[in-house]
């Protein structure tokens, strides 16, 4: 088969479709705002980093990826991001939280202060909370949506990073389960996808690793290296057609680390 004829097959699954993704300016939602842009929806990122953010733009074309400047702990740079996505795209069918931030990995509480707690609190769960209020403002009407959050599998274990960040995670999940009921009779779904550790600039400065050191703490699959794009491909699936049907979900990327004990495990 050639390069045309693949091209022509190649199914564009997100085709018609507006989203509006925060924290795509680099790791995981850029990965997510190219993939989304690739399958034909036009996307808006908000980002902080007017820089990196404007670069994916160009990078895509500003035909079908724009940025807006948005700091997801202000209530007003949210509404500002919606209704600017909304104005210029006509509409909002995606709304992907994305946003977060690790903090310092610190697991003692003593040491902890209440301002740091705060500050990761901020971002990964009152961010999503705006994110998904607004996206709901102008879902509900269209009768339509569906709102994606990142996690982690930090969402639902323990032991795995901070008290602030496993805080914010396991947040995420109940505040995603709870939104799902209740635009659920809308028609938005709701859902969120929680990744083990990708190498991205911000998972390597938290747990202080290279790529090496991040591929090597993987789980019981072996072989297999988790990248943004596999996080994305996820994401795209949460906010496809194909997932018509999944809504309060919490889709685990995490080959198999959330299932097993490796120190209590008779198959090692």
């Amino acid at each position: 088969m050639g390069s045309m004829e693949m091209a022509s097959t190649f199914m564009r699954r997100l085709e018609g479709k507006v989203a509006l993704i925060t924290g795509a300016a680099s790791g995981i939602g850029e990965s997510t705002a190219r993939l989304f842009a690739k399958h034909g929806a036009k996307v808006m990122i908000a980002d902080i980093q007017d820089d990196l953010g404007n670069k994916v733009c160009q990078d895509l074309g500003q035909s079908s990826v724009s940025f807006v400047h948005c700091d997801v702990t202000k209530e007003s740079d949210i509404e500002t991001a919606v209704n600017t996505v909304v104005a210029k795209y006509g509409k909002l069918d995606i709304m992907h939280n994305n946003a977060g931030i690790g903090g310092i990995a610190n697991p003692n509480i003593l040491e902890n202060e209440k301002s740091e707690f705060e500050k990761i609190i901020n971002v990964n769960l009152l961010g999503p909370f705006l994110g998904a209020k607004h996206a709901a403002r102008v879902m509900i009407p269209k009768r339509g949506g569906t709102i994606i959050t990142t996690a982690s599998t930090c969402s639902i274990m323990g032991g795995g990073s901070s008290h602030a960040y496993t805080s914010s995670k396991h947040g995420v999940l109940g505040l995603t389960r709870n939104i799902a009921v209740e635009l659920g009779k809308y028609g938005i779904r709701v859902n969120c996808v929680s990744p083990y550790l990708v190498a991205t600039p911000l998972a390597k400065d938290f747990f202080k690793l290279d790529d090496e050191g991040c591929h090597g703490a993987y789980s019981n699959l072996k072989g297999v290296v988790l990248k943004p794009e596999d996080v994305a491909e996820a994401a795209l699936f949460l906010a496809s057609d194909e997932s018509k049907y999944v809504s309060g979900h919490n889709l685990l990327v995490d080959g198999g680390f959330t299932i097993v004990n490796p120190m209590f495990c008779m198959f090692e």
